[in-house]
């Protein structure tokens, strides 16, 4: 390679991972660039923020690679560094975040997700269902006669805050608690989003008041406390401690109430502690990859208005949609993993303890699986895409989130039809989740 191609390689691998770049949109340019030179590439890792510069990781940004890593937790593992780029700040930090199922590797993140499974039973997966579809339309009858709304806050926030509620059995009136949790959470790179907050105090039940007089508050520079630690959550924290000691001993229908009464094979339950980091993980990532996904697939329908017309006119095509709004928006952009030994993936000589970033957004654009893969198409063959990542680590929830999109547009089609947007869609600044703060629509 020519020093001017490496140049070029390294200035792309530095744009992928400013936060600033993702402000005007995904880089998939840049990223199809990066997949025409190699399948893992290495990326330098600048400091971002308040964060110092870290010791550079590989992207892997082909589709077949990106699955290798995903279905191996035993050469690339979720549990030694955990799961996000930034490496926490010490050993305590990252000693707490492996308590997570997320951040872990099988056997222990096989009996967890285990005990999960089985509590998701048909019977209360069913009821979800049809509330769902309630739900969906109640929110959108809701703006229906305002003519113009913030589809991302006034309409998509909130189903699936309802959704989780349900599973966790959260009172009604304490579900904008996890929208705050999730903004703190995603929002590091974006102190106006990290800092948002609608859960009311007046109203809230004693639980979530408990834990709204622990909310921590930003420092001068507008930032928040490191939200992978228990200190920099803390009313999460409480809220979640006191719902499970709740849910042990007052179980309801719920699909954590199931959770807490599961049994695994050798005879244990589920703890106090994890169902606080599950509570976690629900409340997070259950909650805003899907609240971007909402605002993603209708971008992409008013941004491609023959499929729009096409959709509306033939509603059997919204099963293929979703997975092509899911394909081509990609709310979680990139995972990370870390070497346990020396190994080899397309071609690069990764050594034990190397940071291994999955790119999803590259995958799921990746030529090699998708044709002409920047067209929106809704008839789409392959949906193959990785969207809720694959292996061990499959999001749990992958159905029930497409049920609320398939809920969320066939409403949207219903009661409002054929909407514009009224404005420019504002993006979140963030190198990990593909989000949208607001999108203003009319009709």
């Amino acid at each position: 390679m020519s020093a001017d191609s490496t140049a070029d390689a390294t200035a792309d691998a530095t744009v992928i991972v400013d936060p600033d770049t993702y402000l005007t949109g995904v880089p998939h340019a840049t990223l199809a660039r990066l997949r025409a030179r190699a399948a893992v590439v290495w990326v330098d890792e600048p400091g971002v923020d308040a964060w110092p510069a870290g010791p550079g990781f590989w992207a892997v940004v082909r589709h077949a690679e990106v699955k290798e890593v995903m279905r191996t937790p035993a050469v690339f593992s979720s549990h030694l560094g955990a799961t996000q780029i930034r490496d926490p700040k010490d050993e305590p930090t990252l000693a707490f975040v492996r308590q997570m199922m997320l951040n872990q590797d099988p056997p222990e993140h096989s009996r967890l997700r285990r005990l999960l499974t089985r509590a998701f039973t048909p019977k209360a997966i069913a009821g979800l269902e049809d509330r769902i579809t309630a739900w969906a339309r109640e929110l959108v009858g809701g703006v229906a006669g305002r003519g113009e709304c913030d589809f991302a806050t006034d309409v998509a926030a909130d189903l699936p805050l309802r959704t989780l509620a349900e599973i966790f059995g959260v009172p009604h009136e304490d579900r904008w608690l996890m929208y705050d949790w999730s903004n703190r959470v995603i929002g590091y790179q974006d102190t106006e989003y990290a800092s948002s907050a609608r859960a009311p105090l007046a109203g809230s039940t004693a639980m979530a008041r408990r834990a709204l007089a622990l909310r921590p508050r930003p420092d001068a520079d507008g930032f928040l406390p490191d939200q992978r630690t228990r200190e920099g959550m803390p009313d999460l924290y409480a809220y979640a401690n006191d719902l499970g000691a709740f849910k042990r001993a007052n179980p309801g229908g719920d699909v954590m109430s199931n959770l807490m009464r599961e049994v695994d094979d050798a005879g244990g339950r589920v703890s106090l502690g994890e169902f606080e980091n599950l509570f976690w993980l629900f409340a997070v990532a259950g909650n805003e990859t899907l609240r971007n996904a909402l605002p993603g697939g209708l971008i992409a329908l008013m941004s491609h208005r023959d499929q729009y017309r096409r959709l509306l006119a033939d509603r059997s095509l919204l099963g293929p949609a979703v997975e092509e709004m899911l394909r081509w928006w990609t709310p979680v952009m990139c995972f990370r993993r870390t070497a346990t030994a020396d190994t080899e993936l397309g071609g690069a000589r990764i050594r034990a303890g190397d940071k291994v970033v999955v790119w999803f957004s590259s995958a799921n654009r990746d030529e090699r699986v998708f044709a002409d893969p920047d067209r929106f198409d809704i008839t789409r063959q392959s949906s193959d895409h990785l969207s809720f990542g694959h292996g061990p680590h499959y999001c749990l929830g992958a159905h029930l989130a497409k049920v609320q999109l398939r809920a969320l547009f066939t409403a949207l089609f219903d009661v409002l039809g054929e909407v514009e947007p009224a404005g420019d869609p504002v993006r979140l600044r963030s190198n990990f989740q593909n989000g949208v703060k607001r999108l203003p629509i009319r009709w």
